[in-house]
């Protein structure tokens, strides 16, 4: 029972305890209000001032400078693209036999930088939405202008410019280049908007442009040895093939990517050896070479199309 009563009297006098330092706490709280009003009603500003927190700047890892700089090696690439386009163009104009044959050169190279700048980019994970549009920007003047400037001074310019019964001739060449420069910005637009074929990405709509100005590089570097086109009839062929290349680019006829092929993997050697003879090939006789894979690559996809769209037709027909 005493102790019972010792514990009662305990809890009682620490609750009193309590409860005088919470009206302790109350009183000198009120004293503090009732003080920091009389000092404001004086004309003296009590306010506490503002505390700021100061943000971290975390230094930039080794890693993280590292991946800054992987994002400038696909735009170096699309810059490399760029300055071949542009190098292409001046030698047109300027018309010798080399000349021509070094535009097109550049254009060649142009399509391999163009090649390889999308894929470092989805190799390294550093796509982004800036990078594909200075892509498509760089392909305008590579396979757009370029190509249309090479095929008209090639053609037309130096052969007939003094010749006045070829100024009809002249109007349809113009026309024609030009056709051909809009065709690839009307696809490369597609492009952006729509990309590749629905369901995958191992079919392009449409010629890619990189092959369709390398039909054209391909035939003024096969013809190098000799003088631009001095034939009017060859010269209208000419630039009706632009026409012919300027239609598939704009067409929905489905063109191999060659995307869909696992490069980062490993190789069996025999792909390895064919890769070999292949370079080779191009390397030791590339006025033939290059002219046989840009046309067989053009003429195969449209060869495939027709035989789709008679094969389709002709299950039509037996439903």
């Amino acid at each position: 029972m005493r102790g019972c009563r010792q514990g009662r009297e305990f809890r009682r006098d620490g609750a009193e305890s309590q409860a005088e330092l919470r009206t302790g706490r109350r009183k000198s709280g009120n004293r503090g209000t009732a003080r920091s009003t009389l000092l404001r009603d004086m004309g003296w500003d009590m306010t506490e001032p503002e505390q700021h927190q100061m943000p971290f700047i975390e230094k930039p890892t080794r890693r993280a400078r590292l991946r800054r700089g992987i994002f400038l090696i696909p735009s170096l690439f699309t810059v490399a693209n760029l300055l071949c386009g542009y190098y292409a163009s001046i030698a047109a104009l300027v018309g010798g036999k080399e000349d021509f044959d070094h535009a097109a050169k550049a254009i060649g190279l142009a399509i391999l930088f163009d090649s390889m700048d999308g894929r470092i980019a989805r190799m390294t994970g550093t796509n982004t939405e800036f990078g594909v549009q200075f892509d498509s920007l760089a392909d305008v003047v590579s396979f757009g202008i370029a190509p249309a400037i090479l095929a008209y001074a090639w053609g037309y310019r130096y052969a007939f410019a003094g010749s006045g019964n070829f100024h009809q001739l002249g109007e349809f060449a113009w026309i024609c280049c030009l056709t051909f420069l809009i065709c690839t910005a009307w696809r490369l637009a597609r492009f952006n908007v729509k990309g590749m074929e629905p369901g995958g990405n191992k079919n392009f709509v449409g010629m890619p442009t990189p092959a369709a100005a390398g039909v054209v590089a391909a035939i003024i570097h096969a013809r190098h040895y000799f003088d631009p086109i001095s034939d009017k009839n060859w010269a209208i062929l000419w630039f009706v093939l632009l026409l012919a290349l300027g239609g598939l680019m704009t067409s929905t006829v489905r063109y191999y990517s060659f995307k869909d092929i696992p490069w980062s993997r490993k190789q069996p050697s025999f792909t390895i050896i064919l890769m070999f003879l292949l370079v080779a090939v191009i390397w030791r006789y590339s006025e033939e070479a290059l002219v046989i894979i840009a046309g067989t690559y053009a003429v195969v996809g449209l060869v495939l199309h027709i035989v789709r769209f008679l094969r389709h037709r002709l299950v039509a027909r037996t439903a």
